[in-house]
């Protein structure tokens, strides 16, 4: 009996020391993909993500997991990025006004003029790597937040992942409607006045990074996509679903993402305010639409269960 009792003894210890070294084994290649992925300065692309999440299951030992879950969501972005690229080809009329008359009736001057007048001191400072590190992790944010709601939030889940792609879908119709112009894009059209920089040039020069134009390429495929600003929407999204699944007292705090994205994009030259509304707009709307669907779907189930027992007496 006490050799019984040792061998159990051995085994759950030696089972113990495996389950540890498997647990810091996939950390270690999590980590090893995570650093690679950042030393290459990989853009943090639909594509780029989903190759991750797959490396990242495989190091789990669940990858066809998370492929039933995450190839949906970001096959789609990758769908949506792909349209974004050609909607400038459909419509090539560009917009440059309109989002200069507003924000000049609404603020008196460009919030963007405002804005570098009192950061954008001739060089490149710390904050402007906070405010473009926010910019270019635009899809990576979303793609975590989708992981933590499949992992402890799963009935938020497909809600989140539908409203994040639902958005982007509906953002490309209004690309294809109405072109516009970014700032910086008018700016080098000579239709802004005033003193005018496009830091973003200036935060790649400090990294070493002077191929502009193959920056812009992977970033921002469709330079006329500017209306609206899913950089706007999406850290919006981001801090509503995580209010709904954690509550307000554990996520106050995640406010700071989307002003500082709104203050960042406006402020590098990237977007106007006009931008942010519209993004407002839009997101309004698709929500209005999403729930009023959600609520007649619900009440349609609701009839057909109300009916069945009369069916069944019958």
């Amino acid at each position: 009996m006490r050799e019984f009792s040792r061998d159990v003894k051995n085994f759950v210890i030696r089972k113990t020391a495996s389950d540890q070294f498997h647990i810091v084994a996939s950390a270690a290649l999590i980590v090893a993909i995570v650093t690679i992925v950042v030393l290459k300065r990989t853009f943090w692309t639909p594509d780029v993500l989903l190759i991750l999440v797959l490396l990242i299951g495989l190091a789990l030992g669940k990858t066809r997991e998370l492929a039933l879950r995450f190839i949906p969501f970001f096959g789609l972005l990758l769908v949506y990025e792909s349209m974004r690229s050609v909607a400038d080809d459909i419509n090539t009329y560009v917009n440059y006004m309109p989002m200069i008359q507003f924000d000049l009736a609404v603020f008196g001057e460009l919030p963007t003029i405002k804005l570098q007048q009192l950061l954008w001191h001739g060089s490149v400072q710390w904050y402007d790597f906070y405010l473009y590190g926010l910019y270019i992790v635009h899809f990576l944010v979303p793609a975590t937040l989708a992981i933590v709601f499949w992992k402890w939030r799963p009935r938020l889940y497909w809600p989140f992942v539908g409203s994040i792609v639902g958005i982007s879908f509906a953002a490309f119709v209004v690309y294809m409607l109405f072109p516009a112009a970014p700032p910086w894009l008018a700016a080098q059209k000579g239709l802004i006045s005033g003193q005018f920089e496009h830091v973003t040039p200036h935060i790649w020069a400090a990294m070493n990074v002077t191929n502009y134009s193959e920056v812009y390429g992977k970033l921002s495929p469709n330079l006329v996509a500017a209306v609206p600003s899913l950089h706007a929407t999406y850290p919006s999204i981001v801090v509503i679903f995580c209010v709904l699944a954690f509550g307000i007292k554990r996520t106050w705090w995640l406010f700071l993402y989307p002003i500082s994205m709104w203050i960042g994009i406006v402020y590098l030259g990237e977007h106007y305010m006009f931008d942010i509304v519209a993004s407002f707009a839009l997101m309004v709307t698709f929500f209005g639409v999403y729930i009023t669907a959600l609520l007649v779907r619900q009440r349609r189930v609701q009839s057909v269960k109300a009916e069945l027992p009369a069916t069944a007496a019958a």
